[in-house]
């Protein structure tokens, strides 16, 4: 059978030429630079109606051979690409090719069929890029081009880029030029008809040519009936080799693709590597002409085919309008991608562009754009899940790690590595911009205030009971995670201590939702000042934390006394759902702390010498780190020293000092560590009976837990991946820095009195760079309660 180019196109090619001639005289400059050639007018008549261009016979493409190649590949500027040719490139915008060019994809060492009339061998615009396999399989004597329709359609795929006029959508690409018209039908022209013909037994000897000549995608701009069995034959080989086709849908404006492309729906033959290619303007409209994508839907995609800026066969620009037009960019697309990713399929190539199209029209597949219009961008950006090169461990490209308050603003330097996306294509990403800091402001006030909770307590002899209580379970463990740690008069959670005296010297203890710092506290008889802000460096982890149970038992030597306790909780972690009265839902992972210590008195000195060791099961300092930074998990070792002297006439000094030692590893595929040191202080004073026997004043400046400097982790990341193996080659140890920069310093006074029945409390405070964060103001408050004691 013969494939006829469309009757209406060539009526539309002539009212473009008519335009491109009236423009001549203007002494306008095409795209080859040594001839003058008349250049479309910069306000062009309206561009003709819609036209049929012959549509695209699809053409598998070999199997790509992949040459190793480094994944992260440095990219141009991007103004080495974003020129005046460029954006005069309608398709290539339209496609937003800057992206695959500014990847280092340009078409270099691609090979493309194109199965047409030829093309203009006298041209400057292909150079040396046509490959030296190229024929005629109609019989002509040369593939010299006599219609113009070959020479626009390659140009559009592969002209080169050279500052002048418009470009290709893949300038570097190799042509591999097949002439399948009929000799003398090109030159005849019957009314309105070129008479341009070309039969499906000499496209199937040229699409077997292309397979066997390492062609990776085919262009067909042609159309007409459907396929014969010799051509449904060709297209089963060259598909079976890998190879893409483009085929253009037709410009009928009809509902379903030109019988020519229907081969698509065919997916025995087709293997879902024929494309049918729409035309759009450069506003992502449908063009008038374009066939709809109909029964084609689901290998229907969108490209640019409206006032396309390509030469003729005589080096003359025009203006081209039709899916011969769209099918090329599509073309070009797919070798733009086959060069810079060498190890994907055909079947893989295909895929990428359905997936990343824009989507138009009806959300998803649609009889009108079917899959959507090609978009480059979002073609060359990751698809799907991605995973650290060389191994199966997610990665996200936006959130690997929350940091903790200790580790505040911790900046991170450059720290690149490889990821892969679900097509195994390899990018570099800076984990160091998916890290997120602390949370910069703790509402620490809110739950010591708004508290509505009971304190009950009974003794029997040798066994003490105390509960605090709050209405509704969920409520009060709202409130526990809102409230800060702090001293035993301001305890306002929902906890349980059960104490018992073991004979004269020794007694333990049993807490719920207290820790072990505060229950040793209770055993050893210490009553420390009640700060709300400034705390103590034992009364706080560093990080956000649920206590569920804590046991200690003492015992007395002397003057000395030894407590060993032990507590264990859940680490809390920020999550993303938004919860009245908390900045968002905590994610839970489990710890345990163990601590042995010392006590000692001296006439009015009191010291203390604790050393604890700490688990976190999934995090590091209450750190949380994605699997793509490790899932680190870690242990830790504090030393805490302690004084309190009394000065007498009711004065006291006190002084606490921790200093931690934090052995951080990673547990997925890819090593790393690290020891993390960290810190904390308080001192205060204290005045017991100032204006009233009974009240009490004191202020005290502490540092909460915080990372010192030169602490970090070091990971061992993939930083060369090679296509040709497609492993990883090279890895590099870097740096996680998790020292921050700012330095939360807490200043509070404090003043209590009785009034009647209650106390009256008030505090004011101060604190320096919130959170360890530089960069935050300076946070102020002042808290007034009134508590009953009943």
């Amino acid at each position: 059978m013969v494939a006829n180019l469309s009757r209406s196109l060539r009526r539309s090619a002539a009212l473009i030429a008519v335009i491109a001639t009236a423009a001549c005289s203007t002494g306008g400059t095409g795209g080859m630079p040594t001839t003058p050639a008349p250049a479309p007018a910069p306000a062009p008549a309206p561009a003709p109606a819609p036209t049929p261009t012959p549509t695209p016979t699809p053409t598998p493409t070999p199997t790509p051979t992949p040459t190793p190649t480094p994944a992260p590949t440095p990219t141009p500027t991007p103004s080495a690409y974003d020129t005046a040719e460029y954006r005069a490139t309608v398709g290539a915008v339209s496609a937003n090719a800057l992206a695959a060019y500014q990847r280092g994809g340009i078409g270099t060492g691609i090979k493309v069929g194109v199965i047409d009339s030829g093309i203009d061998l006298q041209s400057g615009e292909f150079g040396t890029r046509i490959d030296p396999a190229s024929a005629s399989t109609a019989g002509n004597s040369t593939i010299d081009d006599e219609s113009g329709h070959g020479t626009a359609v390659a140009f559009t795929i592969a002209g080169r880029r050279n500052d002048v006029g418009t470009h290709g959508i893949a300038f570097d690409a190799t042509l591999l030029v097949f002439r399948t018209d009929t000799p003398g039908t090109c030159a005849v022209t019957m009314g309105n008809d070129s008479g341009c013909s070309h039969d499906d037994r000499n496209i199937a000897a040229a699409l077997d040519l292309a397979r066997t000549n390492s062609a990776r995608v085919v262009n067909i701009s042609l159309g007409g009936s459907a396929p014969s069995n010799t051509l449904v034959q060709a297209i089963n080989r060259a598909t079976a080799a890998g190879i893409v086709i483009v085929i253009a849908a037709g410009n009928d404006g009809t509902a379903d693709p030109d019988p020519f492309a229907g081969i698509a729906l065919n997916t025995a033959v087709s293997r879902g590597l024929v494309i049918i290619a729409g035309s759009v303007g450069a506003t992502d409209a449908i063009s008038d002409f374009s066939d709809r994508a109909g029964t084609g839907a689901n290998f229907f995609l969108a490209a640019v085919g409206e006032r396309v800026r390509a030469p003729d066969q005589n080096n003359v620009p025009f203006l081209w309008s039709g899916t011969s037009f769209s099918a090329p960019q599509i073309t070009g697309a797919i070798a733009l991608l086959a060069q810079a990713f060498p190890t994907l399929t055909g079947a893989q190539l295909v895929d990428i562009l359905y997936s990343s199209a824009r989507d138009a029209g009806a959300a998803g597949v649609d009889p009108i754009y079917g899959r959507g219009i090609l978009d480059l961008t979002r073609a060359f950006a990751p698809i799907g899940q991605t995973s650290m090169a060389g191994t199966q461990v997610p990665v996200s490209q936006t959130n690997n790690a929350t940091l903790s308050p200790a580790m505040g603003d911790a900046r991170q330097s450059a720290l690149g590595t490889v990821i892969l996306d679900r097509f195994n294509r390899a990018y570099t990403l800076n984990l160091g911009g998916t890290i997120a800091n602390a949370a910069r402001q703790q509402q620490v006030l809110r739950g010591a205030l708004t508290s509505r909770q009971r304190h009950y307590s009974i003794s029997t002899g040798t066994t003490a009971i105390a509960v605090t209580i709050a209405p509704g379970r969920d409520q009060a463990q709202v409130e526990r995670l809102l409230l800060s740690p702090g001293d035993a008069d301001r305890a306002r959670t929902l906890a349980a201590t059960i104490t018992s005296r073991l004979g004269r010297r020794a007694e333990f203890a049993i807490g719920f939702s207290q820790s072990a710092s505060a229950i040793g506290a209770q055993l050893a008889g210490r009553s420390d000042p009640a700060f709300l802000v400034a705390s103590a460096p034992d009364q706080e982890q560093g990080f956000a934390s649920d206590i569920v149970s804590a046991i200690a038992v003492r015992r007395d030597f002397g003057r000395f006394g030894l407590t060993l306790a032990t507590e264990n909780g859940a680490v809390l972690a920020p999550g993303t759902n938004r919860l009245v009265g908390l900045q968002s839902r905590w994610q839970r992972s489990s710890y345990d702390r163990f601590s042995v210590a010392l006590d000692r008195r001296f006439a009015g000195l009191s010291t203390m010498l604790t050393a604890s060791h700490l688990r976190e099961h999934a995090t590091v300092l209450g750190a949380r780190f994605g699997e793509g930074l490790g899932a680190s998990q870690a242990a830790s070792w504090f030393v805490d020293a302690a004084a309190r002297f009394d000065a007498g006439g009711g004065w006291t000094i006190g002084a606490a000092y921790r200093r931690g030692w934090t052995m951080a590893h990673t547990r997925t595929a890819f090593a790393g560590s690290g020891v993390i040191g960290s810190e904390a202080f308080a001192a205060d004073v204290n005045k017991y009976g100032i204006f009233a026997g009974q009240d009490s004043f004191g202020i005290r400046l502490s540092q909460p837990l915080r990372v010192t400097r030169g602490s970090g982790l070091d990971l061992r990341l993939p930083s060369y991946f090679d296509y040709g193996t497609g492993t990883v080659s090279a890895f590099e140890t870097q740096r996680l820095n998790l020292a921050p920069t700012g330095r939360e310093l807490d200043l509070e006074m404090r003043y209590a009195v009785p009034f009647a029945t209650g106390l009256v409390q008030t505090n004011l405070f101060m604190r320096r760079n919130p959170g360890n964060v530089a960069t935050i103001a300076n946070d102020y408050g002042l808290a007034l309660r009134y508590s009953l004691g009943f």
